[in-house]
C-alpha cells in the first residue's frame, strides 16, 4: 500500500503523503507514528515525499543507499538506508520549513501549560529538543520541538508536533528522566552523530488543531555543569535574536517585521543556562509558568 497509493497521516497543519518500496518501513514508523491521524490516500495532500533506493538494483544492493524526494525535488544526497528515519524526519521539516510561508517561521520549541506558550528560540546544540521533551513529559503541552509557526494576522501559535529527535549524550540522559517514554532506534551513523526518536505525549498529538498563545520567550542554552540562571531580556535584544532564530522573516517582508515586533511585545523575555539536571530545569520553568518568578 506505501509503495503504490502511499501512506498519509497529518501532523499539525499539513497532510504527507508518503511513498516507500521499503517493506520493514511500515513496521518502525508504526510505533512513533501511532497516534498521528492517518488520512484516506485520495484527500489532497500538502507534499507528497517519496523513500526509494538510489540507482539500479544492482547498486542498491551494493550500496544500500537511499533518496529521499519531495514533489520530485531532492534536498540530500543519497544516505544510508541504516539512516532512513532520521532523514525521513528531516525531510519532513525541510518540506515545510522552506514552503510554509503563510507563517512567520522560528526555529524554536513551542510548549504551553496553564493556557500560556512557552518558545524556546535556539540554535543547534543548545539543548532545546532535550528541554521540549523533558517539559512535555512533565506535563506540558507540545506544540513543536523544531519549528514554530506564527499566523501574522493574529499571533496564533500553530501546532506541528513532530517526533523530537536526541543526539548524542542527550538519548542517555532522557531515558533515565523518563524511562517510560516511547523512543525508537538509535541511528549511531548520521551526519548530526548518533540520533534517537522519542514520540511526542498522545495529548499533544490529539490537540494539534488547538493553537497557542504566546506568553514567554526564552532562549535556552545548556552548559555542563552550569548553575541555572533565568535572567531577564531586553525586549530589543529579544527581537535580535528572535529574527536570527527564524526561517522566513526576511522573505515575507513587512509582515515578518510587524509579527515579530508584536510577538516580542506580547512576552516576557528571558535566557536561560542549566546544566545536566533536567528536574532542575523543569521546576525553573514551571516556576515561571506558575507566577512563582
Amino acid at each position: 500500500m506505501m509503495k503504490h497509493e502511499g501512506l498519509s497521516f497529518r501532523t499539525g497543519p499539513f497532510v504527507f503523503c508518503l511513498h516507500s518500496p521499503i517493506a520493514n518501513l511500515p513496521v518502525l514508523l508504526h510505533s512513533l507514528y501511532a497516534d498521528y491521524l492517518l488520512v484516506k490516500s485520495a484527500a489532497f495532500a500538502d507534499f507528497h515525499i517519496k523513500l526509494s533506493r538510489c540507482g539500479s538494483w544492482w547498486r542498491f544492493w551494493q550500496s544500500r543507499l537511499m533518496l529521499f524526494e519531495a514533489d520530485f525535488d531532492t534536498p540530500y544526497r543519497p544516505f544510508a538506508k541504516d539512516t532512513i528515519l532520521p532523514f525521513l524526519e528531516w525531510g519532513i521539516n525541510w518540506c515545510v520549513a522552506t514552503q510554509a510561508h503563510q507563517y512567520l517561521m522560528l526555529h524554536a520549541g513551542m510548549l504551553e501549560k496553564n493556557g500560556n506558550t512557552l518558545l524556546l528560540p535556539a540554535h543547534p546544540g543548545s539543548g532545546k529538543s532535550t528541554l521540549c521533551v523533558a517539559l512535555c513529559h512533565r506535563g506540558w503541552r507540545l506544540l513543536t520541538d523544531e519549528i514554530a509557526l506564527v499566523q501574522p494576522v493574529d499571533l496564533a501559535l500553530v501546532p506541528f508536533p513532530r517526533l523530537i529527535a536526541l543526539k548524542n549524550q542527550s538519548i542517555a540522559v532522557f531515558h533515565n528522566f523518563a524511562p517510560d517514554a516511547v523512543l525508537g532506534p538509535e541511528y549511531p551513523k548520521t551526519p548530526k552523530g548518533t540520533v534517537c526518536h522519542v514520540r511526542p505525549p498522545t495529548d499533544s498529538i490529539e490537540r494539534s488543531n488547538e493553537v497557542g498563545h504566546a506568553r514567554w520567550i526564552v532562549l535556552p542554552q545548556f552548559k555542563s555543569g552550569a548553575s541555572l540562571s533565568l535572567q531577564s531580556l531586553d525586549k530589543t535584544q529579544a527581537f535580535i535574536q528572535l529574527t536570527d532564530h527564524s526561517f522566513n522573516y526576511e522573505l515575507i517582508g513587512l509582515r515578518g517585521f510587524k509579527a515579530m515586533t508584536a510577538l516580542v511585545d506580547a512576552c516576557d523575555c528571558y535566557t536561560f543556562e542549566y546544566g545536566g539536571d533536567l528536574e532542575q530545569a523543569v521546576a525553573q520553568l514551571n516556576a515561571l509558568a506558575d507566577g512563582l518568578i
